[in-house]
């Protein structure tokens, strides 16, 4: 009998038959309200009438058209239509599959025009599991383990990470700018670095967000050097952290985003933004693939954004992650050690009584939900981190009921 690949582990045991909103309904009936979305994925919800109705249509239109063969009107609509949304500036797009394409075609294009091999990453980052993005990826070894050697040319600086130095954000930023500037000095000359590429919130590193400081000391040393920011939007676009894209909270200019899940509801696509004469020096047939840009994932982008601005999803992420990371500082418990988050991105740090990281105790907590109907994940390095990531269609009373869950979880773990 065939079966899934046994390393594929399963964060929860649960088989879903259907979803509505922010909820999941299991094959044995139960109903699971889903603080995973997908992985941040299913901004709009689960199943969104109006993201379903666009979706059917397309398929009944056009399934395929790959699009450097021909092109279609849902591509071009959302082209146009992600030109209200995105940064100033950056009004070319390359689409592709998945984030770890977007991530590597980002790498191509910053190589290319630049003409320099080097690229910094940050401490703690997470942007995929090829093996270009995998050699960037930071945020545990499970991700570049096992397949040495990575793509050189790779270098790491600190991410302002605050609670794991045991400084204040002020001193974790000072210094992360200057170990930068010493990573120029000892291991990366600027004129050799092509880009910095950095989240403006770690994900799988442990949901930790950067700060205006950061994001402006990285500003002012690519604009000096010549060297391009690259901001990796992927799991902190399409408001999922109460602006449209997490680095508006620091003001801070990119050069280019990489975009995917919460663009289209669960429908894979991805893609780059940058301006068109940066894009216009990717060398001839750099880019391409043969799903990028498919037409039903278009329409259901197209659809997503709608919702996005008609539902004013961006202002209830605001709302409903202040109210979520309130309520979670309200609960206390000896084994939290740390709770931050920006919008509806959200983590819990589980820490030992002698500030070490505690698996188990995140683990158990994480599996109780679960029993609770309160679908939940771990993330950061030690897997120490519950995260929680609603869909941005959450309510008042859901993220109430989320909180009545872990405080009832905490009180037995």
């Amino acid at each position: 009998m065939t079966e899934l690949s046994p390393v594929l582990k399963q964060a929860t045991p649960v088989t879903v038959d259907h979803g509505a909103g922010c909820y999941l309904y299991g094959t044995d009936g139960r109903r699971y309200l889903d603080f995973t979305a997908g992985i941040g994925v299913t901004g709009t919800g689960h199943c969104h009438p109006h993201v379903v109705a666009a979706a059917q249509a397309q398929v009944a239109a056009l399934i395929h058209g790959q699009y450097t063969t021909v092109v279609h009107r849902p591509l071009l609509e959302l082209t146009e239509r992600l030109g209200t949304v995105l940064p100033a500036g950056l009004n070319s797009l390359f689409f592709a599959n998945s984030g770890s394409e977007a991530v590597e075609a980002a790498l191509r294009l910053a190589r290319q025009a630049t003409g320099r091999p080097n690229v910094i990453v940050f401490h703690g980052g997470f942007h995929g599991r090829t093996v270009a993005a995998a050699s960037m990826t930071t945020s545990g070894t499970r991700f570049s383990a096992g397949f040495a050697p990575l793509m050189a040319g790779v270098h790491v600086a600190p991410f302002p990470t605050a609670y794991r130095y045991g400084w204040t954000e002020e001193e974790a930023t000072a210094f992360a700018l200057r170990e930068l500037d010493y990573l120029f000095a000892t291991l990366t000359s600027p004129a050799e670095t092509a880009a910095f590429i950095v989240e403006p919130v770690l994900g799988e590193g442990g949901y930790i967000p950067g700060n205006r400081t950061f994001f402006q000391g990285l500003r002012e040393r690519a604009d000096r050097h010549g060297i391009l920011l690259v901001i990796d939007e992927i799991q902190t676009g399409f408001g999922r952290t109460g602006k449209y894209f997490g680095h508006q909270h620091f003001d801070v200019r990119p050069d280019i985003v990489t975009i995917a899940k919460g663009l289209a509801s669960g429908f894979p696509l991805s893609g780059i933004a940058a301006s068109h004469e940066l894009m216009a020096k990717a060398w001839p047939g750099s880019q391409g693939g043969t799903y990028g840009g498919n037409p039903v994932a278009c329409a259901a982008a197209i659809a997503t954004l709608e919702v996005i601005e008609s539902e004013r999803l961006v202002e209830n992420a605001a709302a409903r992650g202040a109210q979520l990371l309130a309520g979670l500082r309200n609960i206390d418990h000896k084994a939290i050690g740390d709770i931050r988050g920006l919008g509806l991105l959200v983590g819990a740090e589980f820490s030992t009584a002698g500030g070490e990281p505690d698996q188990e105790t995140a683990t158990a907590v994480q599996q109780r939900a679960t029993e609770h109907g309160l679908l939940l994940l771990t993330c950061g390095a030690y897997m120490n981190v519950v995260r929680m990531i609603p869909p941005l269609i959450v309510s008042e009373a859901q993220i109430d009921d989320a909180l009545v869950v872990w405080r009832d979880v905490l009180a037995h773990v």
